[in-house]
């Protein structure tokens, strides 16, 4: 027997979820679409709605643990098994809450065991599919409220922004459909951001929704769900370097590294008029470490992503996935190996000129680099190791190949 087809559908616009839902029951009536809603999650409770066919069961869950990603292991990956099974449908969405980002999902799919199999060894994971309105997705990719203060659910210890939820969710999503309305400009300049955020993504509007929804006909190189290596390549795909309303996608590269300090005090520079900064850098204090830099909107986040393979033994190079050995041969230095700067910004109210005078400021000066790796050491470091503002990582289903530190700002 075939794997069914796993859709897993994410957006902030909850009618314009709803329509994609009512569209793809039409297409396939046996699709059977399983949520969890987490509105009251601040109470203790949540609830779990299952759609298939004619049936509509709804059943409220006690938190388990006082844990939301304890809850969902232990319901939503276990529905998923089920549904997954012998005579069970033949397609399933999962249709998430609109906090959750289907990213850390789509890892608790492919990786976390259920009767000693993850999901994927049961369900085919098609991709994911993302619906945003473009009369405001703009404005929640580059804004700086919380969550909370948007009214959406509280998750325990979770300070994410609205604008770190939107860009993730589109950023890895296989189609994007758009769910609402704008004018002309503002239309343009969103899908001048999408063009550079998702390259390679389809995009449609609702209103013209057809087959391609079930991502029957995805090309080879979509996403389907598999998130990124932190040492991989940050472009993904071929987006567009030129500026377009605005809109520019800009990359800057260094291998000396960042005096703690003045990174910290440049940070401003990645959050005014910036929807997304990401990359790996390296900072003097710590020349081991690789260190995972993200934003969006009003919120960045910087983690531990493991070590450079300038400091590891031949052990450290042969456990090395292949593309990141050949990256890390093709720039060699022959002081900092493969240590540097890679940071990727797409900014959309700024000039990115203005940017690269920040971060190439908080580079070490001459005089400071040549001081060696036991001077840079005693640099004040406002990050440190296991530093997060707030203090405990946000409560949710688990990264994956991203940093297990992290340093917030808001």
């Amino acid at each position: 027997m075939s794997r069914p087809e796993l859709l897993v559908l994410s957006g902030l616009h909850a009618p314009g979820v709803e329509a994609v839902i009512a569209r793809i029951r039409t297409l396939d009536p046996d699709v059977a679409v399983l949520h969890h809603d987490l509105r009251d999650i601040a109470s203790g409770r949540l609830y779990r709605r299952l759609r298939h066919g004619d049936r509509d069961d709804q059943a409220v869950l006690e938190l388990a643990h006082g844990c939301l990603s304890c809850t969902l292991r232990e319901d939503l990956l276990p529905q998923l098994h089920a549904l997954s099974g012998p005579g069970g449908p033949q397609r399933i969405v999962l249709h998430l809450d609109p906090v959750l980002e289907p990213e850390q999902v789509c890892w608790s799919l492919l990786h976390v065991l259920v009767d000693g199999a993850p999901i994927i060894d049961r369900a085919d994971l098609r991709g994911v599919i993302t619906c945003i309105d473009p009369g405001s997705w703009l404005d929640d990719a580059t804004g700086d409220i919380t969550i909370g203060e948007r009214g959406l659910a509280e998750l325990p210890d979770d300070e994410r922004t609205v604008a770190q939820v939107a860009v993730g969710q589109a950023e890895f999503a296989d189609l994007l459909v758009h769910t609402g309305t704008a004018d002309a400009w503002q239309l343009a300049r969103t899908d001048a951001v999408l063009e550079r955020l998702a390259p390679g993504t389809q995009r449609m509007f609702l209103s013209g929704l057809d087959a391609r929804v079930l991502l029957a006909d995805l090309p080879p190189a979509a996403r389907r769900g598999r998130p990124d290596d932190v040492h991989g390549p940050l472009l993904r795909g071929e987006p567009p370097l030129g500026r377009d309303c605005g809109v520019q996608l800009s990359v800057f590269s260094a291998r000396r590294p960042f005096h703690p300090e003045r990174l910290h005090e440049a940070i401003d520079a990645l959050l005014d008029g910036v929807v997304r900064t990401r990359g790996r850098i390296w900072l003097a204090t710590r020349p081991e470490a690789v260190l995972w830099l993200e934003s969006a909107g009003g919120g960045l986040r910087i983690g531990h992503a493991g070590e450079w393979l300038a400091g590891g033994d031949a052990d450290a190079w042969a456990a090395a996935d292949p593309e990141r050995r050949a990256l890390a041969s093709l720039g060699w230095h022959p002081r900092f190996g493969d240590r540097a700067q890679d940071i990727v910004v797409l900014s959309h109210d700024t000039d990115p000129t203005g940017i690269e005078a920040a971060l190439a400021e908080a580079l070490l000066t001459d005089a400071e680099l040549a001081a060696g790796e036991a001077a840079w050491r005693t640099f004040p470091d406002p990050f440190g190791w296991w530093h997060t503002d707030p203090c405990d990582p946000p409560a949710g289903l688990a990264a994956t190949g991203h940093p297990d530190t992290e340093h917030e700002e808001h």
